[in-house]
């Protein structure tokens, strides 16, 4: 009998032992259970910015158009503040404007830009100076005559001296418009002097020009020997014949 009860005592130690090694087992592989997946990181914002025209006037309307995802403030400038996610506004800027958006959302912060170039505007064309009622008496005091040697078409220097301050007249008076008439002494064939006066013209033509006077003023043509202003046949009366004269264009 008592072989029998150490048996049964050993039996039930074997089957409370294993009891306890499968409890531990279950508490075991509770304890390795996997964590929780992490939450994605928020998706970062886009937006665009258009401007319709990109060129315009000062004062001329624009319009200034975008869009934007994944963003919960929007903010366009210069002068125009906060604007809902998607949307249109005219603007009117007056000089060269560079608008920019910002765009503001849980994953972070996205500009766009758009450029308007302003032109501006044309000033309106001067009125044209009033001519003075006495213009033609202070032209017949100012403007002198270029004087030529003779057979010749060259600018001497004191038909020089005289054309440069003929120049400072007619920059005075930018209304005033000249025709240069050639003209030469009785010696010679009508058409040689023809030809001479044109050149003698011509000539004093081409200098008030490189003195800066608009060709646009400026007319020749030529005489030759058919007006003369002195009759005598004399060598003072022949030099006063060769010149270029001047006379105010109507």
């Amino acid at each position: 009998m008592r072989h029998g009860t150490i048996r049964k005592f050993a039996l039930l130690l074997g089957i409370v032992a294993l009891a306890g090694f499968a409890g531990g087992c279950k508490k075991k592989v509770a304890a390795q259970a996997p964590a929780a997946a992490p939450a994605p990181p928020a998706a970062k914002p886009t937006v665009t910015l258009n401007a319709s025209p990109t060129s315009a006037t000062s004062g001329q309307t624009v319009t200034l158009s975008w869009s934007s995802t994944n963003a919960t403030d929007l903010d366009l400038g210069p002068g125009v503040g906060k604007v809902a996610p998607e949307g249109s506004t005219p603007v009117t800027p007056t000089q060269s404007t560079t608008f920019t958006i910002t765009a503001t959302g849980p994953g972070g912060n996205a500009e766009a830009s758009a450029r308007v170039e302003i032109a501006q505007a044309a000033a309106p064309a001067a009125e044209p100076a009033a001519m003075p009622a006495n213009v033609s008496e202070l032209f017949e005091q100012n403007v002198k005559d270029a004087f030529f040697d003779f057979n010749k078409s060259d600018v001497r220097e004191d038909a020089r001296e005289a054309l440069t301050k003929d120049a400072e007249f007619l920059r005075t008076y930018p209304e005033v418009k000249v025709s240069l008439e050639g003209h030469c002494d009785e010696r010679g064939s009508t058409e040689y002097n023809l030809g001479l006066g044109a050149r003698r013209s011509e000539a004093a033509k081409n200098y008030l020009i490189s003195l800066g006077i608009g060709a646009d003023r400026l007319t020749s043509m030529s005489w030759g020997k058919e007006h003369l202003f002195c009759m005598e046949h004399t060598e003072d009366c022949w030099q006063q014949n060769r010149r270029a004269h001047f006379v105010m264009a109507k």
